[in-house]
């Protein structure tokens, strides 16, 4: 047994720069454009490993180990989400769906900022309620990059908008990880966190069309932003405090969607935006030109149930996919559980991370039934059969999407890897304790805790799993509500969701724009630590002034 070592060099300050290396590395590599995604997350899994052995003492054998299991994990759930996403996009552009989809949509409003409201964010919410895990932003990036928006646009506001619905993904996942640390009641906590993203489910898309179009194109828009707001946020807010947590996204996303759907009945703008463009004054990335839009003539009802009957499977089967009625039996059947030998059980978590010494598990669980992926790759080839291919050609298109995504899936597997082997070795419990000296502005450090927990992991269930335990431990030392920072660290989790590598790679996989992402980092930064510093601020404020939004067991 490996006790975790937290202060390795004697001074908190040096190992926390120390444990910081990783990170920095990956992204610095990342944002400077001259470094290919994979071989950053590669140079920075070296890195990483160089310190875990080194630094923090972790035995050789176990870091390379752990290492191997995030390679894994990087690939089973994440990249085969990736993987099946792309496949089905493959098929559909093929066949000519996704332009009958673009053209539905363009029907609803051509207005480009009109949908983004309804593409990134509505229908970017419904998925993440679905099945997370960055199925979001890939179907959406897509989807905005067939409707003719340039790939900065498509994969940056993606990111931006797969925001205020993420605590809540995957069927209320993150919760019920967090939950799981914690010890705490999860509709507590699901509560909790619906009395501080509805705030944010109203700014984001303000947010969103502000950095597409600026504040003039924003303010031309408000009523259909407004409307799109608190038809999301109103149900957000009820459902995760009166119903449960685990439909919360799925419900607001519908009810929000419907309603600006209706609103656009009676409201359109009176100047239409037209231009797929991104105001940036990010050069590099500007000058990547648009996909040109197809025809833009009206659909009939039978072009657009063709254009739609791809993405009605997909929904129907990972509504299905996400619930505990059919992955709980399937997961009973179709499982391999693979300890790994030589790391299950052998490193333990210690005090003050812990309330006392944990082991830590090291099982691959290979549910390969009931992942998203596997769900989404049913979808696909169901929606193939529908749309008319023939076996063959299926066969030859996932060849096809295999050697396209080749690059990305490395680079997932790698940050995977980083994610592991920084949980395993304790240098994600050195960063976090950094955050836990901050005292009476701890609510503030707390909340980007969490924002930096997903940064590194990728997950904001992986973030609350990581530091849900310290988030309690530490409330409980300073009199703080243990149920407020635990919400808080999924709350800030939220806005580091766009500058993870992961979801960077993600994004620029959607959209057909490998090795630019570095221009889609530098996009999407500033926005995060905003948007995820007001997260902080308002947590404060619970904590401090308004505690009478503090939910007590």
């Amino acid at each position: 047994m490996w006790n975790q070592i937290y202060n390795p060099l004697g001074n908190e300050w040096l190992s926390t720069l120390v444990a910081a290396v990783p990170v920095v590395v990956l992204l610095a590599l990342i944002a400077s454009g001259k470094v290919k995604a994979h071989v950053a997350a590669l140079i920075a899994l070296v890195a990483a490993i160089c310190i875990a052995i080194w630094a923090f003492t972790m035995p050789p054998g176990l870091a390379l180990r752990a290492s191997a299991l995030g390679l894994v994990t990087g690939f089973f759930p994440i990249g085969w989400i990736v993987l099946n996403v792309m496949f089905l996009y493959r098929l559909s552009v093929e066949k000519g769906s996704f332009e009958l989809l673009q053209r539905t949509i363009g029907g609803v409003s051509p207005d480009r900022r009109i949908q983004l409201l309804l593409i990134a964010f509505c229908f970017g919410a419904f998925f993440e309620g679905a099945s997370g895990f960055g199925t979001p932003v890939a179907v959406t990036g897509a989807m905005l990059m067939g409707l003719g928006f340039s790939p900065l646009a498509a994969a940056g506001l993606s990111l931006i908008a797969n925001t205020a619905p993420v605590a809540y993904g995957a069927l209320g996942t993150p919760i019920q990880g967090l939950a799981s640390v914690t010890g705490l009641d999860p509709f507590l906590l699901g509560a909790m966190v619906g009395r501080q993203l509805p705030f944010f489910s109203l700014i984001v898309p303000f947010w969103l069309i502000w950095a597409f179009a600026g504040w003039k194109g924003m303010k031309d828009i408000w009523p259909a932003i407004l409307v799109t707001g608190v038809s999301f946020a109103v149900p957000q807010f009820l459902i995760s405090n009166f119903v449960n947590p685990w439909i919360v996204d799925i419900g607001a996303s519908l009810v929000s969607m419907a309603c600006l759907i209706g609103f656009l009945k009676v409201w359109q703008p009176k100047e239409l935006w037209l231009s797929p463009a991104l105001r940036t004054r990010d050069d590099s990335a500007g000058t990547m030109p648009a996909r040109p839009t197809s025809s833009t003539a009206p659909v009939t009802q039978a072009e657009m149930w063709r254009g739609l009957l791809p993405w009605i499977i997909v929904c129907l089967v990972l509504l299905m996919w996400g619930s505990d009625w059919f992955k709980v039996p399937m997961n009973k059947i179709f499982v391999w559980a693979y300890p790994i030998d030589g790391l299950h059980n052998l490193i333990a978590k210690v005090p003050p991370v812990v309330a006392k010494p944990t082991a830590e598990g090291a099982v691959f669980s290979f549910t390969y039934l009931t992942y998203t992926g596997s769900g989404m790759l049913i979808a696909a080839i169901l929606s193939a059969f529908l749309m008319g291919f023939n076996p063959l050609r299926i066969l030859k298109a996932y060849g096809e999407t295999i050697w396209a995504v080749r690059y990305p899936l490395v680079t997932i597997a790698a940050m995977l890897a980083i994610g592991t082997l920084t949980r395993y070795s304790g240098i994600d419990a050195t960063l976090g304790l950094a955050f836990a000296h901050a005292g009476f502005f701890y609510p503030f450090f707390g909340t980007l805790l969490g924002w930096l927990g997903v940064a590194l992991t990728g997950s904001d269930t992986a973030s609350n799993v990581l530091f849900g335990g310290l988030q309690k431990i530490t409330a409980e030392q300073l009199g703080l509500s243990p149920i407020l920072m635990g919400a808080a660290n999924s709350s800030g989790g939220v806005m580091g969701k766009m500058i993870d590598a992961q979801s960077i790679v993600v994004a620029s996989t959607a959209t057909n724009w490998f090795g630019h992402e570095g221009s889609i980092l530098r996009f999407v930064f500033k926005h995060s630590i905003a948007l995820a510093c007001l997260v902080g601020v308002l947590v404060m404020l619970q904590a401090y002034v308004f505690t009478g939004m503090i939910i007590h067991p």
